[in-house]
């Protein structure tokens, strides 16, 4: 999900690498004194029983607390510059949104959406993922060209408590993240030296780095850990990897659209979903067979993902068209939009489908 809000699939601009310090001491994502000025005025989200939508206006600074049973935009939460992508802590008491300009990150309370408190001295926090086991937390500095390895521990009376590891360098953008589900090894790609890195957690040492296909963004992992899934934005394939070996073995490219970009499980851990920024369309992948099982119209440049619990309808942001839209997986059609701010991204909600 690379920053720029172009519709072509070139590569953005990069800003350079910026030198940093290793963070020291332990950095805090536990619950804390909310910041006044952002949340004195916030009320309940909303008055029916499910939990709101929140959307990334990765332009604007902000997050979009939609209603899920009115379909309307309530507020809008300030947050540090470039907010991109989310993430859920341990303990589900806290959404996580990386500010990646910012430095910093802004936690919200997923069931009221009011901010919580922002944490300050993340560096370039673009993409963010908790190991499966909740040990460690990593961010991709997509800017500074290395992944933070953090030790995660879990806070008296909630939230979690993070220190700085190690830092590794990577090759140019690194991009997204995923883990495997023995919490072993975190994967990465970097969108604009078009690579694909394998790093121990538990050494923080890279195993791997292998030359992939053009402008790699996401990754998805299959339930057994066995193949590794790569959408590729500058292309419009999804390359399979088998990744059994000492060294990945690409086993399989999956046309899919022209921007192949970001993926979220079906949750029958058997179909993936994948959107294709710049065809405008959503692919539904069976991972038994690793071909396309389901086509949907995404207008707008779809992006970032989620999953209705129902399993029925699925949440894209329309970067290009700054709208969320709504898709019905039965008849296959979009059924609304909702505008939002410049260059929405991330979306999430509590009331979703399984995630793998």
């Amino acid at each position: 999900m690379n920053r720029t809000d172009n519709p072509s699939a070139a590569r953005h601009v990069h800003f350079g690498r910026l030198a940093g310090a290793l963070l020291a001491g332990v950095l805090s994502l536990g619950l804390g004194s909310p910041a006044a000025s952002q949340t004195a005025s916030a009320p309940a989200a909303t008055s029916h029983a499910k939990p709101p939508i929140f959307v990334l206006n990765s332009l604007d600074a902000t997050i979009s607390v939609v209603d899920p049973v009115s379909f309307k935009e309530l507020r809008r939460l300030p947050t540090g510059k470039e907010p991109h992508h989310l993430y859920l802590t341990p303990d589900e008491k806290s959404l996580m949104v990386a500010n990646a300009r910012a430095d910093s990150m802004t936690l919200v309370d997923p069931k009221t959406g009011q901010v919580q408190r922002v944490m300050e001295g993340i560096a370039d926090p673009y993409q963010l993922r908790f190991s499966p086991d909740m040990k460690w937390f990593i961010t991709a500095a997509n800017r500074l060209n290395h992944v933070d390895i953090y030790r995660s521990m879990p806070r008296q009376g909630g939230g979690v408590d993070v220190s700085l590891v190690k830092r590794v360098p990577t090759g140019k953008t690194p991009s997204h993240i995923n883990v495997d589900s023995k919490s072993t090894v975190a994967y990465v790609t970097m969108q604009d030296s078009d690579e694909l890195i394998a790093i121990d957690l538990a050494t923080q040492t890279p195993r791997w780095k292998v030359p992939v296909g053009k402008l790699p963004a996401d990754i998805f992992l299959t339930p057994d850990d066995k193949q590794l899934m790569i959408g590729l934005t500058g292309d419009s394939y999804v390359e399979v990897y088998d990744i059994t070996g000492p060294k990945p073995v690409l086993s399989k490219r999956i046309k899919t659209g022209e921007g192949a970009h970001a993926f979220r499980a079906w949750g029958d851990k058997r179909h993936v979903l994948l959107s294709n920024r710049v065809a405008n369309t959503i692919s539904k992948i069976d991972m038994q067979t690793m071909s396309v099982v389901a086509t949907y119209p995404a207008p707008g440049g779809p992006d970032c993902m989620d999953l209705m619990s129902d399993g029925k309808t699925i949440l894209v942001t329309s970067r290009w068209a700054r709208k969320l839209t709504f898709i019905d997986t039965v008849t296959q059609k979009v059924i609304r939009q909702i505008p939002l701010g410049r260059s929405p991204h991330g979306v999430w909600t509590l009331d979703h489908a399984p995630r793998n």
